[in-house]
């Protein structure tokens, strides 16, 4: 992010603070709960926005070096993810040519090529067909014709981009936007160092669950024991990109700034900065590196969801963290998660690559995403009618009003 853009962000946070207001989207909108429950919309949705669409698959950290590999199977198409000896990323349908069977069977590795465990044809990582066992008893194939089904897929700006549709173009400057995708190139993501992982499986719709990362109004409420320690909460600096947004919130320690020369502002650590990237990627960049979450319906129940939470590190913080700890400057500053809250702001505390991630258990998971259970049990009776969205909840305005028009369903009904 471009220096300027940071240092007018700062200031209109610091402005909401000091005037005690926050984003105001201008009106008040209301949702139909039949959103989060109908079958019916559920299927729609699953088809256009997951099988049929674009996916951010995680970053380059996630294929490190040549031949490492991984495999994803939370869109409809078992996918491979593959980093050749040449240093490509490729991405193919995680299944033998012979009869369908996975060729990788684990969830990630290193590897020069994959023997199908079914009748051992093996496939080298850029998906060419290599042996066929016993091919004289089998029969003719055309080897160069029968490598693993490739997918279209693009590494633009340190983010792994695949479509599930064979047949599918992929375009990213297209599906981002140009200014977008200066300001994502910006944060460095390729150079990120994937450092954990967390999965979260809960009763709500996908949407329930992208709703979570929509507002800051709950901070003091909700996470007054956890967010609350270290962020203002109810205040947001707030840009749409055509379908995906920005949105910024104040730390505690964004006061710090306020003595210094704008030349020396950064908008971490005194904000965290999320994207939101069209249709189900919740990306939140901190000091240390960055967090992505990537959220999935489950096909069969619109009540369910499933929330693939990576960490990464920047190099430079990495870098820190573990000549600290070769230091012995981590005794007594590796916290617990509730102690690291009630601290966060101490200079010495030291952030932890399990840090991040544990905040997704302790936070999004124990808080944010039981309210997301309440909500939908709520809307599963059929007895609460609508949902409200109200001025300060603009990216909440945002996401809902574009799903809807991206399945051309009629806009939220604006009631103030």
């Amino acid at each position: 992010m471009k220096h300027s853009k940071q240092v007018e962000i700062l200031k209109e946070l610091m402005s909401q603070l000091d005037e005690n207001r926050n984003v105001d989207a201008g009106a008040q909108y209301r949702l139909p709960t039949s959103d989060y429950i109908c079958p019916d919309l559920a299927q729609r949705e699953w088809n256009a926005f997951f099988r049929e669409h674009p996916q951010i698959i995680g970053l380059s950290g996630d294929l490190p070096e040549n031949s490492s590999f991984f495999t994803i199977d939370d869109f409809g198409a078992p996918v491979l993810a593959t980093r050749g000896k040449d240093g490509v990323f490729r991405a193919f349908l995680n299944a033998c040519r012979h009869r369908g069977a996975r060729v990788a069977q684990e969830p990630k590795g290193k590897a020069a090529r994959f023997t199908c465990p079914f009748h051992s044809w093996t496939f080298a990582n850029d998906g060419k067909l290599l042996a066929i066992p016993e091919q004289d008893h089998f029969g003719p194939v055309d080897k160069s014709c029968m490598g693993l089904v490739e997918l279209p897929a693009a590494e633009v700006a340190g983010m792994l981009f695949v479509h599930p549709q064979p047949a599918a173009t992929l375009d990213v400057e297209a599906l981002l936007g140009e200014e977008l995708l200066e300001e994502l190139e910006g944060w460095g993501f390729k150079d990120y160092i994937h450092v954990a992982d967390l999965d979260i499986d809960k009763k709500l719709n996908w949407k329930l669950a992208n709703d979570t990362f929509g507002e800051t109004y709950h901070f003091p409420k909700l996470h007054k024991n956890t967010l609350g320690h270290v962020f203002y909460g109810n205040n947001l600096a707030y840009e749409e990109f055509g379908r995906h947004h920005r949105f910024v919130t104040a730390s505690k320690l964004i006061d710090a700034l306020r003595g210094l020369p704008e030349d020396q502002w950064t908008i971490t650590p005194a904000t965290f900065v999320l994207y939101y990237l069209f249709p189900n990627i919740q990306a939140v960049c901190v000091s240390t590196g960055m967090n992505m979450a990537r959220i999935y319906p489950d096909p069969n129940n619109p009540g369910r969801s499933l929330t693939r939470v990576a960490g990464y590190f920047s190099p430079q913080a990495l870098a820190i963290y573990e000549e600290q700890v070769a230091n012995g400057g981590s005794e007594g500053k590796l916290l617990k998660i509730e102690e690291f809250y009630a601290r966060a702001a101490e200079p010495d505390i030291i952030r932890t690559p399990e840090t991040a991630v544990e905040a997704f258990s302790s936070t999004v998971s124990a808080e944010d995403y039981v309210m997301g259970e309440h909500q939908q049990f709520a809307a599963s009776s059929g007895q609460l009618e609508y949902s409200l969205f109200g001025r300060n909840e603009a990216p909440l305005h945002h996401f809902h009003s574009n799903y809807r028009d991206a399945l051309g369903r009629p806009p939220l009904e604006k009631i103030g």
